[in-house]
């Protein structure tokens, strides 16, 4: 067949021409992608390796610029379809319409992965661990996937979007139902963020759910804590302003972590010191100021009594567990791990059939849990030790070996 005669036979084809005309159009398309993802990409990728900049960097690894490349080739379908020849207007607008629902198909991951940029580049910066976007970014995301399925649809069936949006009206009760927990977590988030409730880092507690650990993530729907048995618990947003939870970030700041914990002695062995006893307390170097005094203003107070003085009852005299409170407080005071600035005292709390709790309440100038651990075990094994030295005895339920030892001594 000669040219001629093929001339003529497109002339009297129309079929043949709009074909011809298709595959032309889809084959630009084709070199349009082409060039958009081997040419444009690999040049971008090489620009951005050589930068410094943070935001390429993450546009580049949400493959922003490789969505917006595959707008390309849909736009030239888009525009280039009322060049094909011989084509029906209803098939043209058909293709023009899931050309252009395509292009706004990528369009939406691209500004979707540019979302995901901004959230990866904010979190490496100093205020991401104060204030988290991740959760505004998500509802970002779900609002342009709603909008771009309105008019992805619209698009599609060539009816302007403003139509199915009065159609969503009559709709509300049904979306208020499906979006109820968005809109619960987004308003919990709000309220979490603009109150400086909870950051990421933060040492959280909320046994009703089995939490206590870091604060590793908090997003629009969760909140994800690793706990300290390096599980991870998720947390639903709302819940956390719903229900209390504890968060140890004051302890965090302040820089001490709280010792609160008792003795409990054995009422048996609480008495009076007798003259021996007090001159061997004086030799411990942080008992000899607080003895000095004590007897100075004893020794006053009783001569002010008189005659009265005679009797013994009637006197002022120094208790054993007075004495080792007052020790145990200098003892906590010249302690290198416990904080001078905060509040540090030695009470004594009402007894009970267990004896009588002696509270040591402190703060350590440590927060780190092994270390604060070890200072708290350093003090009570101190403590625990000296009681003798002050005639005291820790109340303890008989154990087996006590029972023994009474029966032993019962037989004999």
């Amino acid at each position: 067949m000669t040219l001629d005669s093929m001339l003529i036979w497109f002339e009297n084809a129309p079929w043949a021409r709009m074909v011809g005309g298709l595959a032309i159009l889809i084959v630009a398309a084709m070199l349009v992608q082409a060039v958009a993802t081997f040419v444009i990409v690999r040049v971008v990728r090489l620009v951005v390796q050589r930068t410094a900049n943070r935001w390429d960097d993450a546009l580049l690894a949400h493959r922003v610029f490789q969505r917006a490349a595959h707008i390309l080739p849909y736009l030239v379908i888009q525009f280039g379809i009322a060049l094909v020849p011989d084509l029906p207007p209803k098939l043209a607008i058909v293709i023009s319409n899931v050309a252009l629902a395509t292009t706004l198909l990528y369009a939406t991951l691209a500004i979707a992965g540019m979302l995901n940029a901004s959230q990866a580049v904010y979190a490496t910066s100093e205020h991401a661990r104060t204030r988290s976007i991740k959760g505004y970014v998500q509802l970002g995301k779900i609002a342009l996937y709603v909008v771009a399925a309105i008019a992805i649809v619209a698009t599609i069936i060539d009816r302007s979007p403003w139509l199915l949006l009065s159609g969503l009206g009559a709709m509300s009760a049904v979306l208020l139902l499906v979006f109820k927990d968005t809109i619960m977590s987004f308003v919990a988030s709000v309220q979490l963020t603009s109150n400086d409730m909870l950051r990421v880092g933060d040492w959280i507690e909320m046994p009703q759910v089995g939490a206590d650990g870091d604060v590793v993530d908090i997003a629009l729907h969760t909140v994800k804590v690793q706990n300290w048995d390096k599980t991870i618990t998720t947390i639903p947003t709302w819940r956390l302003i719903s229900e209390s939870f504890r968060n140890w970030r004051g302890m965090q700041q302040a820089g001490g972590r709280r010792i609160k914990r008792t003795l409990c002695i054995d009422a048996g062995s609480v008495g009076f010191l007798d003259e021996s006893e007090i001159e061997r307390l004086s030799k411990l170097h942080l008992l000899g100021p607080y003895l000095s005094e004590k007897q100075r203003t004893i020794a006053e107070a009783n001569a002010a009594l008189g005659t009265a003085a005679g009797v013994l009852a009637n006197t002022r005299r120094l208790t054993n567990i007075g004495t080792f409170r007052a020790y145990a407080l200098a003892y906590l005071k010249s302690h290198p791990n416990i904080h001078e600035g905060m509040t540090c005292m030695v009470r004594s709390l009402e007894p009970s059939a267990t004896g009588i709790p002696v509270e040591l309440y402190c703060f350590t100038n440590t927060i780190v849990w092994a270390e604060y651990e070890r200072v708290q075990g350093d003090v009570f094994d101190h403590l625990l030790a000296i009681l003798p030295e002050f005639g005291l005895r820790m109340y303890q339920n008989p154990a087996g070996a006590d029972l023994l030892r009474w029966q032993a001594q019962r037989v004999a």
